[in-house]
């Protein structure tokens, strides 16, 4: 299963926002613009030049406004007329303080904004780089999208921007289902339709198309009293926001319909209410769509026309996976590592001793910056924790491979990949190396 962390945060700013601002436009003559993502645990990261230095954002539908929370591995950067402002988000946890800049320059291949308001939430526990394994500074949301039509191909990695949707949409509209787009509060929301366990009729709802989100489906309870929380669930760690750790339950629902395209038995998460009280409930939402469900599709969005479109692609007819190690893991920094090498490998090719024993006399080390991967979460009654793996252990070796060697990805396609597989983990707890296996298994 994709690993289940949150990023589609649902910000609300106690600052008033400024309207009028040109937004994103073409620097180019071309009628369209090509920019390459990562795909990286359900999440698109794109890069973003910020006033002149290079930075990942996260591009995530579910908010409003640009965030930046993370300047690490980045040179200096300059903002200009900082306002303080009070910022609540998905989680538990109190408001706290950020900061508002105006005027800012962000450009994305030829795709540019000169006056872009950035929101400035540098706070170290607040990150998404230890969730993906990859350095991410910041979230960019409504704005990408308000002016011009944007397809995403998660087939081939890349977004397109059309410079005119008019004719962007003669291709589309041949192959594409359309599907009718709301905005609220600058957040698109689509009509979806349930169906749960022990009703005799499915409902249609709202639901928030979040690309921040990377689980399937998430249905607020406390929303809508049509929603049935499967008898068989699990609890579960369910993500992080702005304002804490979010945990609650995940089962699989009976089916999810949107438009002609129909879903078999997806995994849905259904959060604490105490995370998520506030969550719209006022325009009818019942919950989120989450990548797990967008990345199989080829999706066009046209903000302007409040419409959106859908093509299957390849990944339509995968199955849907709950975690069945029980482990969630988050990289922890980096660490030196030694190794060896030949300087000039064809020269010590052609070195002998008189008895004909080759000689190496050009063995040299170096030292490179790894990766550190740690347990963060272990759910209860899971493989991982009934072989007694715990929260904080360090893993050290996969299969007797270094961990180091493994991304963040890696590891985790690693640990959905087939139930029954049995996997040896080697950890440092406290000092002291232990030695582990798991078996993967199926929730139910």
């Amino acid at each position: 299963m994709k690993k289940s962390i949150l990023f589609g945060f649902l910000l609300f700013f106690c600052a008033q926002v400024i309207y009028g601002q040109e937004g994103f436009h073409f620097d180019t003559n071309k009628n369209k613009i090509t920019i390459p993502f990562q795909f990286i645990n359900n999440l698109i990261i794109i890069p973003v030049s910020v006033n002149g230095v290079s930075m990942n954002f996260l591009l995530d539908t579910g908010v409003e406004e640009t965030v930046l929370f993370s300047l690490d591995d980045t040179n200096e950067v300059s903002f200009s007329k900082l306002e303080k402002i009070k910022i609540r988000g998905l989680g538990s946890n109190a408001d706290f303080d950020g900061f508002k800049s105006v005027h800012n320059n962000l450009v994305i291949n030829n795709y540019i904004d000169l006056n872009h308001d950035i929101y400035l939430v540098l706070d170290q526990n607040i990150t998404i780089s230890s969730q993906v394994g990859f350095p991410v500074n910041g979230i960019l949301g409504y704005h990408f999208f308000k002016n011009h039509m944007v397809k995403i191909n998660y087939a081939t990695t890349t977004i397109t921007i059309f410079r005119n949707a008019v004719k962007g949409l003669k291709h589309v509209r041949r192959n594409y289902v359309k599907m009718p787009l709301e905005l609220i509060n600058n957040k698109p929301y689509i009509i979806g339709t349930s169906s749960f366990e022990g009703q005799q009729s499915s409902f249609s709802a709202k639901f928030l198309l979040d690309t921040g989100n990377c689980d399937a489906l998430w249905f607020f309870k406390q929303n809508d009293s049509r929603i049935n929380i499967p008898k068989k669930t699990i609890e579960d760690f369910l993500g992080i926001g702005f304002s804490g750790e979010i945990f609650g339950k995940r089962g699989k629902i009976m089916g999810l319909e949107l438009s002609k395209f129909k879903f078999s038995n997806p995994i849905a998460a259904f959060p604490d209410t105490i995370a998520t009280c506030n969550l719209d409930k006022n325009i009818g939402r019942i919950g989120s769509i989450g990548s797990e469900i967008i990345r199989r599709f080829t999706m066009v969005l046209n903000y302007k026309a409040n419409e959106v479109y859908f093509k299957k692609n390849h990944h339509f007819d995968d199955p849907f996976h709950f975690n069945m190690s029980g482990i969630e893991i988050q990289h922890k920094g980096l660490q030196w590592i030694s190794s060896s090498y030949e300087d000039n490998p064809t020269l010590s090719n052609n070195l002998f001793k008189s008895s004909g024993e080759k000689i190496i006399n050009n063995l040299k080390y170096r030292f490179e910056l790894k990766p550190i991967y740690v347990i963060t979460n272990i759910r209860k009654n899971s493989p991982a924790a009934i072989a007694g793996l715990q929260k904080e252990d360090i893993i050290v070796t996969i299969d007797k491979k270094n961990a180091y060697n493994f991304t963040l990805q890696e590891i985790n396609e690693l640990l959905k990949s087939e139930e029954g597989k049995l996997i040896e983990i080697e950890i440092d707890r406290n000092g002291k190396t232990l030695k582990f296996k798991i078996q993967l298994q199926e929730v139910y």
